[in-house]
């Protein structure tokens, strides 16, 4: 599901069918976890439920819109490896040279090509539940500093950062 609506681009990560048990039986409902994003660095996630799919599907989207974030790239790709955690789940990013592509799984995938990233190397350890690994990609997206804001906070200027000599 990857349509551009409004300039946005919208992507279904999972669909779980769920159970409430009542008295009189049992009743199904959906749970819909998807990411929008704009190509150029904004993301968001969201989640729903509801006793059909594709109304759970609007509702998971109008979700992702209400909670997107910016996320500062560079060429395609991002400033630094990082490496963040969400419940059992571990995601390590890592930039790549250009002509690499999207080296990652199936819901880190989704939430780079939603971003704009085209170049990057991703790995899951631990739990591969879908629901941890959107959240554990999207807080390492979110702690990504450029060398100018790094540079601001040790009171530095950034080729010092970078390492260049200046003669």
């Amino acid at each position: 599901m990857a349509e551009l609506k409004d300039q946005l681009i919208e992507k279904m990560i999972s669909v779980n069918r769920v159970t409430k048990v009542v008295k009189g039986g049992r009743i199904m409902g959906f749970s819909v976890l998807t990411v929008v994003g704009d190509g150029n660095g904004s993301i968001g996630k969201g989640r729903a439920k509801s006793k059909e799919v594709p109304v759970a599907v609007q509702k998971a989207v109008k979700e992702a819109r209400k909670n997107m974030m910016k996320v500062s790239l560079k060429n395609g790709s991002i400033h630094h490896n990082i490496m963040a955690k969400h419940g059992a789940t571990t995601v390590y990013l890592q930039p790549a040279k250009d002509g690499t592509g999207i080296i990652a799984g199936g819901a880190m995938r989704a939430i780079f090509e939603a971003v704009g990233i085209k170049n990057i190397t991703a790995k899951v350890h631990g739990s591969t539940n879908p629901y941890n690994v959107v959240s554990a990609t999207l807080k390492g997206l979110h702690g990504i500093y450029t060398p100018a804001e790094i540079a601001a906070k040790r009171g530095k200027s950034v080729d010092e950062i970078l390492g260049v000599e200046n003669d």
